[in-house]
């Protein structure tokens, strides 16, 4: 060490750094350092982030460091001579053992002090002897040993949990080694079931009744902090944030109160159960009406106006700082560091009374009519205040609060009775210690924390030995105390008799004596006494039962009674059954919800059993095993209770589909449970099981819905036809625009078909058709296509017709209504090409594709009479295509004349570019200059198309004219075929349809 700096080197002895010491600056002269520790961290840390490098120096001065390098450590002056320092196990408590000098002494007095890893000052333990050399913490935190002259002195460390109790809950923290956050548990003390939280950066936990307060710090970069109002199984209620650092908190039924060292902040809670509009909105104007207010701890408020919450009162300082607050549903209780003492009314706070002691207090607490106070100071004395005693002081003037007599050292925890304002319990080193009118019973050994003290019994809880395993908290560590008076009373009872023990308990009476007393008349059936007991103890469940004792006759049936009272209910039952009376043992089984043994009595008693009793049973058994997600055994007994409804939720649980099948099935029609069992088929995309359900119960729509849903559209479509909806255009134009977003054109048309909508699957069809064409896909699919496209307008005919003929019928001939049909079909397909002349796009592929193959099968004439036919077609095939087949089919038909009109209309076509016209140039002029540019023969074709007065039927077979009078013609496309040429066929060579 060098000038303020400790230097640091590696193990060969190498310098490494200079960690520089912030705690010896303005020190001088010769010092030396006392202890260095640095906490290993095995157990966790309080807080991420947390200092635990210490080091002290022999005049005093400790700085402990997050690690080496902080440059922002926490000083310590300790104002000691320092012989050594040491860490507890879980780095939460740094001990500083050394010498200071004794304000009234000239010798030094041996002392260890205690820190927290952010330099709070936790207490003075002051030790014997002449020279304290060493110290050292026991494992688990609990005792510290120290090393003076020859001896070695043990003490016993009560550490500070951050726990509470409320509502048969403990609820405490620790930390772990492998979370940066606070471990909170949640023990249920009367089921022994636990509530695990992680919290960061707690900072304490306060209880009252069936609540609890987490005071935590928001955010690490944040200076705000949380209270958080949790129930007993650790459900956050309502988080609260304040800009004050809650360094004490306490907590009243209505009230929390958390303070600072300037000031103290006050939240009336509530926890509604269900909240009506009006207190929402004063829910959201609670702060307007001083439900949260912030007072300055030198402020004096009257309590006439409502505070305001206004956090700049709580940056201002004091020159005399909070130390310790506590409250009660009236009073509320502020001490300061001078000694000074602030009485406060609560709800609307008003400085009642200002107090003076000589000690500074480091817990504070009021009993349960807010008249004494009691308050154990930093060094462990528990003394007693008056509050409202009237004395009068050295001068003579008369003053309010009376400090009394009682004074009590190592004093660490301390419980006030909640019934009785003169009873109370305290911790000193491991005994507990009862008093009453501030005479102490005789103490009891123990080193338990006091949960609770009320009807003349302490809960304690032994913390220390819980937190040794903190995740398996047991039973056996909560220990129930009864205090003399009780214990007295029981003993009189047993002992001596009722009559001399209700004369103990006039002369000391509590609401809990006469209880016992109560208790014990009734068990020897003096209903006199029992009833008289149960009114001064004001138990009104309790004089009703003694008056329905009275009107049974039977003594024997009193004592069966009287022992089910006591809950001793396998003896009463046993009683009952030797009556013979096994209604009353079934009866007292079903107050007990004891299902199984109720079934059990049904079924072993002679004679029939109450069929709905056994039903009731079943299904109570069934919800036991429902409630604990036992889906399997829940089924059997719904099964013979007959309750379908939680029957279905078994199966719906267990994934059982084929058994809520089964129970949909065996219900009759239109029962309540098949809406739901549908739901339930919907929500696991069931739809077949869905609809079933849904027309089971007459419910179409929402079967038609499902379908939709569960995208089953075909089946939604089908349903709503057959059930004649109103809305299956709606839906059927739903699905097909849900298909063509998936480009699922063909399903559209399918859909479209199938419900009979041909127009508009024709429309989608020759979109499709035309599509193909412009892509040049193979003639023969895109002459498919066309073909299913007319096909689908010849249907869409029949059925305009067929709708119009229904329309008409019986009033005019059919004649007459085929026109009407045909003229309402007129007028509907105006506006669309298809539907004028639907096969012109099958005839221009199919001559396109006959053309060929005649051309390719050498017939070449054949093939210039088909191509002459294409000319027609020039706005559904390329008319590129179609004059360079004409031109290609008449040079090879050696009709030259023809030939060159089509090259004359390929080299005029705007479509082609320049390169192109010139290539069909170049091949006409080789062409024509070996051959003429005329017909050798007039062409048949040519001369009937120029000479005739109309065009003749083509034969879509040979794509010749037909010239004769007898021909065949297709019954689907009302196409031709000569009548030689339709022996070869079987099917329309147009439109594929059979010949018939």
């Amino acid at each position: 060490m060098a000038n303020g700096e400790i230097h640091i080197y590696d193990n060969q002895g190498n310098f490494i750094m200079k960690m520089k010491l912030n705690c010896l600056v303005n020190v001088t002269g010769a010092i030396s350092i006392a202890g260095i520790h640095w906490y290993h961290g095995t157990e966790g840390y309080v807080e991420p982030d947390c200092p635990c490098l210490a080091i002290c120096f022999d005049n005093g001065r400790c700085q402990i460091m997050r690690h080496e390098n902080d440059q922002n450590p926490v000083l310590i002056d300790t104002g000691m001579y320092v012989v050594s320092i040491q860490w507890n196990h879980i780095g939460s408590v740094l001990a500083v053992a050394g010498s200071q000098k004794a304000i009234t002494q000239d010798k030094d007095v041996n002392i260890v002090q205690f820190y927290t890893p952010f330099g709070e000052h936790l207490g003075t333990l002051k030790v014997p002897g002449k020279q304290m050399s060493a110290l050292s913490w026991e494992g688990g935190g609990l005792k510290i040993a120290l090393a003076v002259d020859s001896f070695i002195y043990f003490a016993n460390i009560r550490p500070d949990y951050k726990w509470g109790y409320c509502s048969n809950t403990v609820v405490y923290a620790y930390t772990r080694p492998d979370r940066p956050e606070y471990c909170v548990i949640f023990w249920d003390t009367k089921n022994n079931e636990k509530y695990v939280k992680y919290v960061k950066s707690l900072i304490s936990i306060t209880t009252c009744g069936d609540f609890c307060i987490l005071a935590t710090k928001a955010d690490e970069n944040h200076p705000q902090f949380v209270l958080v109002l949790c129930n007993s199984i650790g459900t956050p209620l309502d988080p609260k944030y304040i800009d004050i650092v809650p360094l004490f908190v306490t907590m009243t039924k209505t009230h929390v109160i958390a303070a600072s060292k300037e000031a103290f902040y006050t939240w009336q809670y509530r926890v509604a159960k269900k909240l009506t509009a009006l207190e929402i909105n004063q829910i959201t104007r609670s702060r307007k009406e001083g439900r949260e207010r912030i007072y300055h701890v030198d402020d004096t408020p009257s309590g006439s106006v409502d505070g305001v919450l206004d956090y700049s009162k709580a940056i201002q300082g004091t020159r005399d700082p909070i130390c310790a607050i506590t409250a009660s549903d009236k009073t509320l209780i502020v001490s300061r560091e001078s000694g000074t003492i602030q009485r406060y009314s609560l709800p609307n706070v008003g400085l009642i009374q200002k107090y003076s002691l000589n000690c500074r207090a480091y817990q504070l607490s009021l009993n349960c009519n807010s008249s004494r106070l009691a308050i154990i100071d930093i060094a462990g004395v528990l003394t007693f205040f008056d509050l409202d005693a009237r004395v009068t002081d050295s001068t003579g003037q008369q003053v309010t609060g009376e400090l009394l007599k009682l004074e009590r050292k190592d004093v660490w925890d301390m419980k006030w009775a909640k019934d009785n304002p003169d009873l109370f319990a305290m911790m000193e080193k491991t005994r507990m210690y009862v008093f009453r009118n501030l005479d102490p019973e005789e103490p009891i050994q123990t080193s338990g924390y006091i949960c609770n003290f009320e009807d003349l019994e302490i809960k304690s809880v032994l913390l220390d030995e819980i937190l040794k395993n903190p995740e398996h908290p047991n039973k056996d560590y909560i220990i129930n105390f009864e205090i003399r008076s009780l214990r007295d009373s029981r003993a009189l009872i047993e002992k001596v008799g009722i009559e001399d023990a209700s004369q103990f308990i006039e002369d000391n009476p509590h609401p809990r004596l006469w209880r016992l007393l109560a208790e014990a008349a009734l068990q020897k059936l003096d209903l006199h006494t029992a009833e008289q007991a149960f009114v001064r103890c004001k138990d009104y469940q309790g004089i009703k039962f003694v008056k329905r004792l009275g009107n049974l006759q039977s003594e024997s049936m009193k004592q069966a009674e009287v022992v089910a009272y006591f809950g001793r209910f396998e003896e009463a039952e046993r009683m009952y059954l030797d009556m013979d009376r096994r209604d009353l043992a079934i009866g007292l089984r079903q107050k007990l919800g004891d299902w199984f043994r109720v079934l059990q009595l049904l079924k072993t008693g002679s004679g029939d059993a109450d069929d709905s009793l056994l039903e009731q049973a079943h299904n109570a058994i069934g919800d036991y095993f429902a409630d604990r997600q036992k889906w399997l055994n829940a089924v059997q007994y719904y099964v013979q209770g007959r309750n379908q409804e939680r029957l279905a939720e078994c199966y719906y649980m267990l994934e059982d589909y084929e058994g809520l099948e089964n129970l949909a099935n065996s219900l009759p029609e239109n029962h309540k449970l098949l809406p739901e069992i549908a739901q339930m088929f919907v929500r696991v995309g069931m739809c077949e099981q869905a609809v079933t359900a849904f027309l089971k119960c007459y419910q179409p729509k929402a079967a038609v819905d499902t379908c939709v849903h569960l995208n089953q559209w075909n089946k939604a479509v089908e349903l709503a036809k057959s059930h004649s909806m109103k809305e299956i255009g709606s839906l059927i134009a739903r699905y097909a625009s849900h298909l063509l977003e998936k480009n699922k054109s063909f399903d559209a048309i399918e859909l479209y078909r199938k419900a009979s909508y041909f127009y508009d699957a024709a429309k989608l069809m020759f979109k499709i058709a035309d599509e193909e064409a412009k892509k040049r896909t193979k003639p023969l699919r895109v002459k498919k296509l066309y073909v299913l496209s007319a096909l689908l307008i010849e249907q869409y005919h029949e059925q305009m017709k067929n709708a119009q003929r229904g329309k008409v019928k019986g009033k005019n001939s059919e004649a007459t209504s085929a026109l009407a049909g045909l003229l309402e079909e007129e007028a509907l397909s105006t506006t669309s090409r298809f539907t004028d002349n639907a096969w012109r796009g099958a005839e221009a592929y199919h001559f396109f594709i006959l053309a060929q193959r005649q051309l390719y099968e050498g017939s070449a004439d054949s093939a210039l009479k088909t191509a002459l036919h294409l000319r027609d077609y020039e706005d559904i095939i390329p008319a590129v295509e179609i004059y360079s087949l004409l031109a290609l089919c008449a040079c090879a038909s050696r009709a030259f004349g023809t030939c060159s009109k089509a090259f004359i209309k390929l080299e005029s076509l705007e479509t082609l570019n320049s390169e192109r016209k010139q290539q069909y140039e170049d091949l006409a002029l080789e062409i024509f200059t070996k051959h003429t540019p005329k017909d050798n023969r007039k062409s048949e074709l040519d001369s009937l198309l120029e000479g005739g007065e109309g065009k003749l039927p083509t034969c879509v077979a040979t794509g010749s004219p037909i010239t004769e009078y007898q021909f065949w013609m297709c019954s689907v496309c009302k196409h031709c075929v000569l009548a030689q040429e339709i022996s070869n066929y079987n099917f329309c060579p147009l439109c594929h349809s059979p010949v018939g």
